[in-house]
């Protein structure tokens, strides 16, 4: 094993994909930090879609499809040989968010409040290594379907991809993605087989009373005061209503009402949002009739109206069991059993992702990225985050581990693994 410096961040994997893209990692980090100084938000990522384009080009992809789900990228690579027209997808998320940027990098972003907090820009260069190994390569049989989607960040670009034809016109059997994890080390994955992610629905609750002066308050009907008892009551849902063993949380998380200037002023209306995670749909049905049931007799109780809408965001991202085995058999070829957590605890957060997989069968993963010297450790939608660029080999090498070992050709079923490396950062 090659010896590098202490101050470098290490993990150990095998395979060959892995030293070949390995290879590959200077170019890679710096695209990888382009896209992060060039951040665009849901379905305006058109510098982004370009810079993946020219780097499909350069390494020769067999078709390059643009504009699916308006600033989506396909790019099919064909194996040695295709005996059966098998077809694997593999997806990568490119939007960033609208957030300001404090981590004092110099690939820092150049936009005003626009950040790559949460990772897509080392995804996206993750799928762009896998794509360069593959096309290199084609030890497999089928072709090898590779998604660039916009707006996972509360646009549902995989959704738009869908609608737009992205499964009629590119007829994967199975589909795959990941996420980069602060909170795992580098070189680790964590899957299971059921839950990864929770369903994300928003609720807006507007209350209408009576305004009026505040030293007279007998004359009017405070919304503020049904607001309070209205944010106390809805924490019962899930406290009295849903099963212990069914998780999910209900959160208030803004109140509008009245006017800071106006301290002697009660308002008319308020109006409350939130957001409600689940995992099971009928436990994202018994806490919509709940809150249409609950907030508006709150408000009558004090004289005053509420109207309740919910609107259903993005599902639960469930893996398919066998996908993810077979997933986490792939990651574990290069880092080893020990290093693949397979019940790892689903999060109350949401992904995009969740759409494909309502169509295909598949699986996403966590990417550990969090080095002993405390590289890549900050949370997700952080302005302080970066992505740590010593895992663009490691998350490249799964990807297309899961297209050469998904579609094995019968020549290279009995092939082993080439060597053992010790990988860091350029």
């Amino acid at each position: 094993m090659k010896e590098v410096s202490t101050d470098t961040p290490r993990y150990t994997a095998l395979g060959r994909a892995f030293e070949a893209i390995r290879a590959q990692h200077p170019q890679l980090q710096s695209l990888r930090r382009d896209l992060h100084a060039n951040p665009e938000l849901g379905f305006e990522e058109h510098y982004t879609a370009g810079r993946v384009v020219e780097a499909l080009r350069a390494c020769g992809v067999d078709e390059l499809h643009t504009g699916i789900g308006k600033t989506g990228v396909v790019a099919v690579i064909r194996g040695k040989t295709d005996t059966a027209g098998r077809k694997i997808g593999l997806r990568a998320d490119m939007d960033a968010l609208p957030m300001p940027e404090r981590t004092g990098a110099e690939w820092a972003s150049r936009t005003p409040n626009r950040m790559h907090a949460c990772g897509h820009d080392g995804h996206t260069t993750m799928l762009i290594g896998a794509a360069q190994y593959l096309a290199a390569t084609r030890r497999f049989d089928g072709q090898a379907v590779l998604i660039f989607q916009p707006g996972e960040e509360g646009y549902a670009g995989a959704r738009e991809m869908i609608k737009d034809g992205l499964f009629e016109r590119f007829p994967v059997e199975s589909v795959y993605a990941m996420h980069n994890w602060p909170g795992m080390p580098v070189g680790q994955f964590g899957v299971n087989t059921g839950a990864m992610m929770a369903a994300s629905d928003r609720i807006t609750i507007h209350i209408t009373g009576k305004g009026g002066h505040g030293a007279h308050a007998y004359l009017t009907i405070d919304p503020v005061l049904v607001a309070a008892h209205m944010i106390t009551a809805i924490q019962s849902i899930v406290s009295r209503n849903v099963k212990g063993a069914d998780a999910a949380v209900v959160s208030i998380c803004s109140m509008q009402a009245g006017d800071p200037g106006a301290a002697s002023v009660i308002p008319g209306e308020a109006r409350l949002v939130g957001t409600v995670r689940s995992f099971n749909p009928a436990v994202q049905n018994l806490i919509e009739k709940r809150l249409s049931e609950l907030c508006p007799t709150v408000a009558q109780a004090f004289g005053a109206t509420a109207t309740v809408t919910y609107e259903r965001g993005y599902p639960a991202t469930i893996n398919t069991p066998d996908r993810a085995q077979f997933a986490g058999d792939v990651a574990a070829s290069i880092v080893g059993e020990a290093n693949v957590h397979r019940n790892w605890e689903a999060s109350m957060g949401s992904e995009d992702f969740s759409f494909m997989l309502q169509h295909k069968p598949g699986a996403y993963l966590r990417l550990g990225q969090a080095s002993a010297d405390g590289t890549g450790s900050c949370s997700l939608h952080n302005s302080g985050y970066d992505f740590n660029d010593a895992v663009l080999p490691l998350g490249a090498a799964w990807f297309a581990g899961l297209v050469e070992k998904g579609l094995a050709a019968p020549a290279a079923e009995s092939e082993a693994a080439h060597g053992t490396l010790e990988a860091a950062s350029a």
